[in-house]
């Protein structure tokens, strides 16, 4: 019997996600951000021809097994890269990005599993001169992103996949064999990875950095998320790690979208959750018209935008509500 599966890593820059000087093309209209990717993947190539992403790591994997023992196995897959578009006046000046080499490394087999790793990024084709904390201590070339993922398929049949590592930017979206949105990272860390993501700081050297990975939340929170961002007439506000943004027992009619960045949620001074990108984040006060139920504290830096009631009637809110319970975990 033959099993296959395979998980995908689709990564894309959030709004704002630049910081300092480098962001000026951005806020100038030279450069683009990228709306957030579609919950289900459907076609890869076609997202990559429609210039979604900025890059793509696709792995695959099967085994044979016969009488509960593996006695095949393969692995296909590969890395994408994306484009980079620059607005020069009426022309539209496309610049070719740089992708490194995909490193796949011999698969971990036993007697009931093979577990297959896989590593793709690239950086882009424009120049980001700029000093830099070490040798060479000025940097031309813009930063590496990448993602490490692993898929391990079991004799039985089931499948695990975890993101091993990732560059603390751009944002990583985890997509199952199905296409289904299954993890995402929680922080998108602009000015460490432009000042450190080059040479042996990465995976083509001699590094790889944890990911930070926080559950997908639910369609009605990123079809929310998707109105509020595009309205834009909201200004995010940030919140420096360890600070509070909501307090428990306090009260409080105001909810927030988590745009960036990874919060604990705490009851009576002990974590009970985490939540990231794509939280939607106080609305239990709002709908029960109490007081806070939990303290919402930042564990990493973090952006958030307040979310107005006229985005979401009182159907939605008690649906989200009723989704978290967070605080009764």
């Amino acid at each position: 019997m033959k099993f296959e599966s395979s998980v995908t890593a689709v990564s894309w820059i959030p709004l704002e996600a630049v910081k300092g000087f480098l962001a000026m093309p951005f806020t100038m209209g030279l450069a683009h951000y990228d709306e957030p990717l579609p919950a289900r993947l459907d076609d890869l190539d076609q997202w990559h021809r429609q210039d979604l992403f900025r890059e793509a790591n696709e792995l695959r994997g099967w085994i044979e097994v016969e009488d509960g023992k593996i006695t095949g196995y393969g692995q296909e897959g590969k890395g994408r890269i994306g484009v980079t578009r620059l607005k020069l006046g009426p022309k539209t000046v496309t610049v070719k990005a740089k992708a490194m080499p995909d490193i796949r490394p011999e698969p971990v087999v036993t007697d009931t599993y093979v577990r297959f790793t896989q590593t793709c990024g690239g950086r882009t084709g424009v120049p980001a001169p700029r000093p830099v904390s070490r040798k060479p201590l000025f940097q031309i070339d813009s930063a590496v992103a990448w993602t490490t993922l692993s898929l391990t398929i079991h004799a039985d049949g089931h499948t695990e996949r975890e993101l091993v590592g990732a560059s603390c930017f751009p944002r990583h979206w985890i997509y199952d064999d199905e296409g289904e949105l299954v993890m995402q990272t929680g922080l998108t860390d602009f000015s460490t990875w432009i000042n450190d993501a080059f040479g042996e700081r990465t995976p083509w050297g001699d590094y790889d950095s944890p990911a930070m990975v926080q559950p997908v939340e639910s369609m009605l929170e990123r079809e929310l998320a998707s109105i509020i961002t595009g309205d834009g007439k909201e200004k995010s506000r940030e919140i420096s790690k360890g600070n509070i943004l909501i307090e428990q027992g306090a009260a409080g009619d105001e909810m927030f979208l988590v745009l960036d960045g990874t919060f604990a949620i705490e009851v009576d001074g002990q974590p009970v959750a985490q939540v990231g990108p794509g939280a939607i984040i106080g609305e239990r006060a709002v709908v029960e018209k109490g007081s806070r139920t939990a303290t919402v504290r930042a564990i990493t830096a973090c952006r958030v935008v307040r979310v107005p009631r006229r985005y979401a009637d009182e159907r939605e809110l008690s649906e989200i509500a009723r989704g978290h319970r967070r605080e009764e975990a």
